[in-house]
């Protein structure tokens, strides 16, 4: 028996009836023979890793524009503690955790430089929007390879499509990937806020703090016993607990996302992607051949779009300056 055979048949044997099996998925958009020692699931994961959009997740800002600190969150740390509470999840509930894991690596393969806000700039310059979700897969679609895209399983986009917004991932694997990625955000950003001195310990609502904890560790572990205990055929909280998460993360909204000091970084953010878009617009020949093949195929403005939204922080700032500052006069 091949090892990703021995896999499959430990799956079928151990896995809750509601997890998604590998030897089950419903495959990819392209067929591939399959691999003699991975399932399909852990085949996309390593695709995941391997790609270059993955990498340049350490470069991309998480909350916090440009810190001088090395302890602040990246979109990439941010990913792998998505990640890892997304699989503590999964195993306890029986599910696929290398479904789980692919969905909560790729989630965010699709987000801009400068967080949220990169992404509020170009959802306003961009004709049908931008959504960094569907960023996601048009990544692993349509751009990642030099444009053959990584060709991952059904379940997998579904899951990264379906992982915030309006729509409903149709597995349990992508719905605890989508809790697990409020978990992280909410208790990270409280501590990156707390070590910024935007807030305080003593800031945060209390009663969300009685209920889920007074630490970061306590409130994720509430979370996630939460999730666990009430959890059958779909994935959720019971009612206190929804009811002290959405109090916490309202907070969060009002109090640190909203933040003056935060929303002046904001407008410079916005004001570069806002800038670059209309240059890019202007002088479509100046970006990379990629680019402009895929001006072709779909329209510019997309096409600039996905330039941009593809850059880290650093690479989109040097670029700025380099179009917009005075350059020395050297003799």
């Amino acid at each position: 028996m091949l090892p990703r055979e021995m896999i499959v048949f430990t799956e079928n044997s151990f896995l809750s009836e509601m997890a998604v099996k590998s030897g089950n998925s419903a495959g990819r958009k392209r067929p591939e023979s399959p691999c003699d020692f991975r399932t399909e699931f852990q085949r996309d994961r390593d695709r995941i890793i391997h790609s270059e959009s993955f990498r340049r997740l350490k470069r991309k800002t998480q909350v916090f524009l440009n810190p001088v600190s090395e302890h602040y969150r990246t979109r990439l740390t941010h990913t792998l503690e998505v990640s890892q509470i997304a699989r503590t999840i999964s195993r306890a509930l029986r599910l696929n955790e290398d479904l789980t894991e692919a969905i909560a690596l790729g989630h965010d393969l699709g987000h801009t430089p400068f967080g949220h806000d990169g992404e509020r700039a170009l959802d306003r310059l961009v004709d049908g929007g931008f959504k960094h979700n569907r960023q996601s897969l048009r990544v692993i679609e349509v751009i990642e390879k030099d444009g053959k895209g990584l060709n991952l399983t059904c379940e997998v986009c579904d899951g990264i499509l379906n992982h915030r917004g309006e729509g409903r991932a149709q597995t349990l694997e992508g719905r605890v990937v989508r809790m697990a990625d409020k978990i992280a955000y909410i208790n990270h950003d409280i501590e990156d806020a707390i070590r910024a001195g935007i807030l305080f310990p003593e800031d945060l609502p209390r009663n969300a703090v009685e209920i889920l904890g007074k630490t970061k560790s306590q409130r994720i572990t509430s979370l996630v016993s939460s999730i666990i205990k009430n959890s059958v055929e779909d994935i959720k909280y019971d009612d206190k607990i929804l009811k002290a998460h959405d109090e916490l993360r309202g907070f969060l909204f009002q109090n640190v996302y909203g933040a003056e000091i935060i929303n002046s970084e904001k407008r410079k953010s916005e004001f570069i992607i806002g800038r670059l878009y209309e240059y890019y617009l202007k002088n479509p020949d100046k970006m990379p051949t990629f680019y402009l093949r895929l001006a072709d195929v779909f329209d510019k403005g997309r096409a600039v779009c996905d330039f941009i939204s593809g850059m880290s922080d650093n690479y989109a700032m040097d670029i700025f300056k380099d179009l917009y500052f005075p350059k020395s006069w050297k003799r």
